[in-house]
Formats: C-alpha cells, sequence, structure tokens
C-alpha cells in the first residue's frame, strides 16, 4: 500500500492535477472532502458524530476525520495506490495518517509541494467566477464565457464566491501559510518532500509528477 499527498495553497491547483494524475497513473484520487459527505449521506456512526459538529458550524476533529479515512484504508486491498489531496491539513492528521497506513504495511512515498507564485493564487481564485444555477466554473482571463458573467452551459448568472474575494484570499493564503509550516517540514525531514512548479502549463506540472513518480 503506497500513498502520495499533493500538498499547495488555495489555487495551487491540486483539484485539477489530481483529475489529470488519475488518467495518468494507477494511483486512486482520495478526498476526504467525498468521503466526508457520503458518511454523512449514509448515516454511518462516523457520518453523524461529524455531522453534530458540522451542523454546529465547527470544524470537523482530526480523531472523526481519521476515522473516515481508516474506514476506507481498510476496505480497500493492500495492493492500493492512494493520491491524497489537500490532506492531511495538520501535523497531528499527518501522524495519524502515518500509523494508519504503517498498520496496512504501507506508507507515504512522495508529498510533492506545488509551488506557485503569491500574486499569481491572488489572480487565480479573485478572478472566478461560478454558475448560480449549474455550478460550472470560469476564470475572468483563463477561463472566459463566451458572453461576460452569463453561463456558457446553462445560460444562467455568474458571480464571485466571498471566499474568493482579494481580501478574503489574502487571507486565506496567510492561514494556509501558518498551519503548513510545519507540516512541510515534517515531510522534509521524513525525505519524502517534492517540490514541483506549478506556476506554468498544468500539463508541464502533471508530466513532471508523473517522472518522478517513475523514477
Amino acid at each position: 500500500m503506497q500513498a502520495i499527498i499533493l500538498l499547495g495553497a488555495p489555487g495551487a491547483g491540486k483539484g485539477t492535477l489530481a483529475e489529470g494524475l488519475k488518467t495518468s497513473t494507477d494511483y486512486l484520487h482520495v478526498s476526504t472532502g467525498d468521503m466526508l459527505r457520503a458518511a454523512v449521506k449514509a448515516g454511518r456512526p462516523v457520518g453523524l458524530e461529524a455531522k453534530s459538529y458540522m451542523e454546529k458550524g465547527e470544524l470537523v476533529p482530526d480523531a472523526v476525520i481519521m476515522k473516515i479515512v481508516t474506514e476506507r484504508i481498510e476496505q480497500d486491498p493492500p495492493s492500493v495506490k492512494y493520491m491524497f489531496d489537500g490532506f492531511p491539513r495538520t501535523l497531528d492528521q499527518a501522524s495519524m495518517l502515518d500509523d494508519v497506513l504503517a498498520s496496512h504495511g504501507g506508507r507515504i512515498t512522495h508529498v510533492f509541494m506545488l509551488d506557485v507564485p503569491r500574486d499569481m493564487l491572488v489572480s487565480r481564485l479573485s478572478g472566478r467566477r461560478v454558475c448560480k444555477n449549474c455550478g460550472a466554473v470560469y476564470h475572468v482571463q483563463n477561463i472566459p464565457p463566451r458572453v461576460a458573467g452569463v453561463c456558457d452551459v446553462c445560460q444562467g448568472p455568474l458571480y464571485q464566491r466571498p471566499d474568493d474575494c482579494e481580501a478574503t484570499v489574502l487571507n486565506r493564503l496567510e492561514v494556509f501559510k501558518k498551519q503548513t509550516e510545519s507540516l512541510i517540514e515534517y515531510y522534509r525531514e521524513k525525505g519524502v518532500l517534492v517540490k514541483i512548479d506549478a506556476g506554468r502549463d498544468r500539463e508541464l506540472a502533471k508530466a513532471d509528477i508523473v517522472a518522478r513518480l517513475g523514477s
């Protein structure tokens, strides 16, 4: 059992790269957010536990998140290769993930740190627009709609999410930096941290990761 991690600030392109890597490698993309929502929807005990925090507007504790991850790991065969996207987020989560993988004979082989200049991150996030009707995502510069402010898919209105306003974006980036400094050092000391230039074309960044995995 092997695992890799895509680590990067909001706007670094973790989700996009993960989607591309799914078709280029034999790694299974694991999203803790998707697993959390599935556990809640299925009414499993751990899902109900997580829901109790979510309904109060509180963060789901590390221990509960790890229960969900552990359940998933226990149901997969030993030959599986995981690709975690934006997880773990804290040192405690990282330590617990190491323990869970080790108990199944597995380990993390690479942590890909997606490096993107700060001004590019701000541009990527603050330029994002989302359709109110169907949720399609655009960018005022990189992926503009055919008609400004109108969705190509359903002709619904496009809007900027509150999280994508520039002031909020700057705060999100600062929070990410503070949260991950110790996490980055943790993986650097383990010798598994690999910096990837994710500010360039996504296909080049993906090819770099695939080459590192092949070596």
